[in-house]
């Protein structure tokens, strides 16, 4: 009896770590068909449409100003149903367009990390919500929904915050062997609380990542994005907005982790296109290009033979002349043992 609670509670864990059951009966037994992501461009905030199978999902819905636009965008890719709406979080900025996106599409399922916040907008997602006799669900770590063959999976948030930006949900959408990753504005805080939370083991690997909070300084830090160390980075983000994003900071962070980086300020709304092995990018102005990684990122690395904490060379703690060591690469500091400084994760 022992022996097979053991089992039963081993199960139970491996679902909690990776969501996704190998096998769902909602499941499409096709694994060929392709995955389209639409950075929907917004200005300073955030909307992406997903398609598989011919089922869409939205995430977020711009500001309330942007709500003709995202209606007028659905429209023209076909949509007629949501498998699901999903507001990241209460700001206007992620909410304020989906109460038109609900007043048009029949939807099956509506997540929000709340289902109440002291807004107009706000309170207009919940009034439009009701109207398709759906209630808002507020998902738990490890929850999932198929999405065609797309496995969609909720990682945070783990605690809860004061801060809406830190009440973010964050979703992993698994197609075949790549991934993407939606974090909304979540910060860095909330960040590492979800790195902790779900441990050492965790495959955290994405290809694509959702660029936090508009490229803001509070948002992917060095402990998270060498963790997930994606290939792509998409900042959706408003042309000279007044936040000055995206901040140097992150950008700086994205640059020393090589991730090619799109932003919707400057190339549109954007499509990334995953055939379950690859993604494929392409965007509304064709004359901008992505940004090139290798461009200002970090000629070399400063580590403490004493300590063996690695530094960037602009660190005000690095160590005497006499004990530091320099690296060509993060990755050779890495594999000799060194951990990045405090200072420099943040």
């Amino acid at each position: 009896m022992k022996k097979l609670l053991s089992l039963l509670l081993s199960f139970v864990l491996l679902l909690t770590l990776t969501g996704c059951p190998a096998q769902d009966k909602d499941q499409p037994k096709d694994n060929q068909t392709n995955l389209t992501v639409h950075f929907i461009d917004v200005g300073q905030a955030d909307c992406a449409l997903l398609e598989c199978n011919g089922e869409y999902m939205l995430i977020d819905g711009g500001n309330k100003a942007d709500s003709s636009l995202v209606v007028s965008y659905l429209q023209k890719q076909g949509v007629q149903q949501l498998r699901a709406v999903v507001c990241s979080h209460a700001h206007e900025d992620h909410v304020g367009g989906l109460p038109g996106v609900l007043a048009v599409f029949p939807t099956d399922r509506v997540w929000a990390p709340t289902r109440a916040y002291a807004s107009d907008v706000f309170d207009d997602f919940v009034r439009y919500t009701d109207q398709q006799g759906l209630e808002i669900a507020i998902p738990a770590p490890g929850d999932y929904f198929f999405l065609g063959n797309a496995c969609v999976t909720v990682l945070g948030p783990v605690k809860s915050y004061a801060e809406p930006n830190n009440t973010s949900l964050v979703l992993r959408v698994d197609q075949g062997e790549t991934r993407f990753l939606f974090t909304g504005d979540m910060e860095t805080e909330a960040e590492n609380d979800m790195l902790e939370h779900w441990g050492d083991d965790y495959n955290w690997h994405a290809d694509v990542l959702k660029v936090g909070h508009h490229g803001s300084n509070t948002s992917t830090g060095y402990r998270f994005l060498r963790a997930v160390m994606p290939q792509y980075g998409v900042i959706s983000v408003g042309k000279d907005n007044s936040y000055g994003h995206p901040h140097e900071e992150p950008m700086s962070r994205l640059r020393d982790a090589q991730v090619q980086l799109y932003r919707t300020d400057e190339m549109g709304t954007i499509l990334a296109v995953s055939d379950g092995k690859t993604v494929t990018f392409s965007w509304e102005k064709g004359s901008a290009r992505p940004e090139d990684p290798t461009q200002g990122q970090p000629a070399y690395y400063i580590g403490n033979k004493n300590s063996r904490v690695l530094h960037l060379p602009t660190c005000s703690g690095l160590p005497a002349e006499k004990n530091q060591v320099i690296f060509d690469s993060y990755e050779d500091a890495m594999a000799a043992g060194y951990t990045l400084c405090s200072r420099c994760m943040k």
